[in-house]
């Protein structure tokens, strides 16, 4: 975690504008030492002057204590420096001052301009200063040594803290700029983890819709047509031994097929599962990614295992025939094979349709039509009004008022059209288009 923004804000502990209580300690240790300096130096200054002593002691403390606010004023600190200049007071002040400026958030042309001031000003007073030593005798130097002397003075109290200034308040805003990016990449990465929790949660959603609608579409058909077989062979079992035991022998395969069904849909389950654990652990950045893999796993592993095919559409109608159903069975076009997720929804789509009419219209003829069209294939199952309303619910077949829908989310996901409703005769029409490709 990295301190920046709004907790940076809220770590500022020092008092009025300082951010920390040893920045203010240091300030104000140097204020003192400027302030000792400039009234030292005051004491020569009077004598030159023929001024009271005591008169620039005070005025060399007050001018040194203004880099008590060189953080907050540096310019101002600058300026009295400068002003100062010619009484030879405030070498610190001068020093510390155009450092100060230097490292802080002010123009270029400010710090030029009060750098260049403070050079010529510091150029000016040692020129003179030697020129009157030289002039007193106590530099017996030739004249060179007068310009040479000036200019070295003012550059090395001006160049070295100006550079030094730039070159901290350069990585300082440096600093703060990666400070910024931290804080943003950490914002972003947070961003990734709550929108991975949201597709996690998703695909979890989605999974479990998937598993229901699946486990529906296996376990539907299968006992609706054992619970039909159940009742016609308690209703023949006395009267028509043979047709009871046939009825028997066809329970028990409808049984073994969903227990088949049921055995490899749970092993497409458990494979996507298995998966999961042995996948390597993902990087925090590939996190949306891995969460939508997961989701999309099982579908895809469901997608690579047998599942059941259009050609077995004649044993499907041939089942719910042999439970007593009149079943209509028409094909058009040229048979040829989709993809499987095509094929498998086609099939669940009749599958479910003629379940429904185990379920609510008992004895009715149906109509089942399947079309293979150039881009597309369609089907449709529509049955006839039940001939005893009172046998929609004969066999006692619960419904759950899941078939519609799962038939609908299947179609749709593949792009296709899905239509149900009542006819005007008053049977039932289903009706569904999908794409071959």
């Amino acid at each position: 975690m990295t301190t920046t923004g709004e907790d940076h804000t809220r770590a500022l502990t020092g008092p009025w504008w300082w951010t920390r209580w040893r920045s203010a300690v240091l300030d104000g240790s140097l204020a003192l030492a400027s302030a000792a300096e400039c009234a030292a130096e005051g004491i020569p200054f009077a004598r030159d002057a023929g001024i009271p002593a005591s008169v620039a002691i005070v005025f060399g403390v007050i001018a040194g204590a203004v880099l008590l606010v060189r953080r907050k004023w540096p310019v101002a600190v600058v300026l009295v420096a400068i002003a100062i200049t010619p009484a030879q007071m405030g070498f610190l002040l001068g020093v510390v001052g155009l450092y100060t400026l230097a490292a802080c958030e002010v123009p270029r042309r400010i710090v030029v301009a009060l750098a260049g001031m403070s050079l010529l000003g510091t150029a000016v007073v040692t020129f003179v200063r030697a020129r009157q030593d030289m002039a007193r005798g106590d530099l017996t130097l030739g004249d060179w040594f007068v310009p040479f002397a000036a200019v070295t003075t003012a550059l090395g109290l001006t160049a070295p803290p100006v550079l030094l200034g730039l070159y901290v308040g350069a990585r300082r805003r440096l600093m703060e700029s990666l400070r910024e990016r931290a804080d943003s990449l950490e914002r972003e990465l947070q961003l990734l983890a709550e929108r991975a929790e949201e597709r996690a949660e998703w695909a979890r959603n989605e999974e479990r819709t998937r598993i229901a609608r699946e486990m529906h579409d296996v376990v539907a058909h299968r006992v609706s047509l054992m619970v039909v077989h159940a009742a016609a062979l308690q209703a023949v079992a006395r009267k028509d031994p043979e047709k009871a035991v046939r009825n028997a022998a066809l329970v028990g395969d409808m049984g073994r097929q969903a227990l088949t069904e049921l055995r490899e849909m749970l092993g497409v389950l458990r494979a996507g599962e298995g998966a999961g654990r042995r996948a390597a652990p993902v990087p925090a950045a590939a996190v949306g990614e891995a969460a939508v893999a997961a989701a999309s796993r099982v579908a895809e592993a469901e997608h690579a295992a047998e599942g059941p095919w259009l050609e077995e559409l004649e044993e499907l109608v041939g089942q719910s025939a042999a439970a007593g159903m009149v079943v209509d069975l028409s094909v058009e076009g040229e048979p040829r094979r989709y993809a499987a997720e095509v094929e498998q929804t086609a099939y669940r789509v009749v599958q479910e349709a003629l379940t429904n009419v185990h379920k609510h219209a008992a004895g009715a003829k149906t109509y089942v039509r399947l079309a293979h069209r150039a881009s597309e294939i369609a089907m449709q199952v529509e049955n006839e009004p039940p001939p005893e309303p009172a046998s929609a619910s004969a066999a006692g077949l619960p419904s759950g008022g899941n078939g519609l829908l799962g038939m609908r989310e299947r179609v749709v996901a593949l792009g296709g059209v899905f239509v149900s409703g009542p006819t005007d005769a008053g049977g039932f029409r289903v009706s569904a288009v999908i794409p071959a490709a």
